[in-house]
């Protein structure tokens, strides 16, 4: 607490501000506001002429202090309860989609849309690594900037979101505009962005990727933000690898119908014609490039003829 009765402006304490009209007054009563035992601003009475303040008045003032402290504290207390029942929402609504029946493409553009609105991003996009070239590209965004979904691919080491596959780590920027090693400074300007948040998705150890969450303005990420985009990208992560999987299997499935197929074509041909198995099977394969048909759809096909023919 600070009580200047008169001649404020004169105390070694005080800051004089040039087009303020501080310097003209005489007394001063200063309190602070406290939040949980720290202080997190300050309460100033001012007088234009000479004034004694009494207890009374500093005690008014005192108490005002913890309770615009405690409001404060409430307030952001409530602010923090609804971001974080905001993230929760967002990464059970996740979960929910992930394990639904919908499309790659449509899961990861629902991701970064809720992620955008989670972390407050102007831009959030996800990007994919193409082992056998070492490059990552975009493949789902919610900006609608065609020039940043069309920017070039990344190397792996290069730029920021290059240095995160390349660490295996989060790696944040406060102003990609400035930062040396962020390649697109340009593209940022003119789009907006300033800080950069970017993480790798994760496969056990293996990246395939990395989500980046922009920023309109200057912002310091927190070990929590990095945490709950971490979490994101390990799910968007675990939905690419179950999509990849699903695909495997069904190819699996297709090639083992296919040689059933083929292997009872072929013995049908083997007894009719009266030809080796690799003429049969030459006869078909030649048969599925003149029609343009797969060689199952041929199989299939000499398979229901057989099956005509005996009815």
């Amino acid at each position: 607490m600070v009580a200047i009765a008169k001649d404020a402006s004169e105390d070694p304490r005080f800051a004089l501000f040039h087009n303020l009209p501080e310097d003209r007054y005489h007394a001063f009563l200063s309190v602070p506001v406290i939040s949980k035992g720290e202080i997190i601003g300050v309460i100033n009475v001012q007088h234009k002429k000479p004034h004694y303040h009494s207890d009374g008045e500093i005690a008014l003032l005192t108490t005002i202090g913890h309770q615009v402290g405690s409001a404060i504290e409430n307030a952001r207390l409530y602010e923090e309860m609804k971001r974080k029942a905001m993230q929760i929402d967002t990464l059970s609504r996740m979960s929910t989609m992930i394990a639904s029946n919908r499309y790659l493409e449509e899961i990861l553009n629902l991701i970064v849309t809720m992620t955008a609105g989670m972390m407050n991003s102007k831009i959030c996009s996800i990007m994919l690594l193409d082992e056998p070239k070492g490059e990552l590209k975009i493949v789902a965004t919610q900006s609608l900037s065609e020039e940043y979904r069309q920017k070039a691919n990344v190397k792996i080491g290069e730029s920021v979101s290059g240095r995160v596959v390349k660490e295996r780590r989060p790696i944040t920027v406060l102003d990609v505009t400035g930062d040396p090693h962020f390649r697109f400074p340009e593209l940022a300007k003119k789009e907006g962005l300033f800080s950069l948040l970017s993480v790798p998705m994760m496969i056990k150890d293996r990246v395939i990727g990395v989500i980046n969450s922009y920023t309109s303005k200057e912002h310091h990420f927190t070990p929590e933000e990095i945490n709950i985009l971490q979490t994101v990208a390990n799910q968007a992560a675990v939905a690419i690898e179950n999509t990849t999987l699903v695909q495997q299997s069904s190819a699996m499935q297709e090639a083992l119908e296919t040689r059933k197929a083929v292997e009872r074509a072929k013995g049908i041909l083997m007894k009719q014609g009266k030809i080796s198995e690799e003429e049969s099977f030459r006869l078909i394969q030649r048969q599925s490039m003149n029609t343009r048909k797969t060689m199952r759809e041929i199989a299939e096909a000499i398979i229901l003829a057989s099956e005509i023919k005996k009815g």
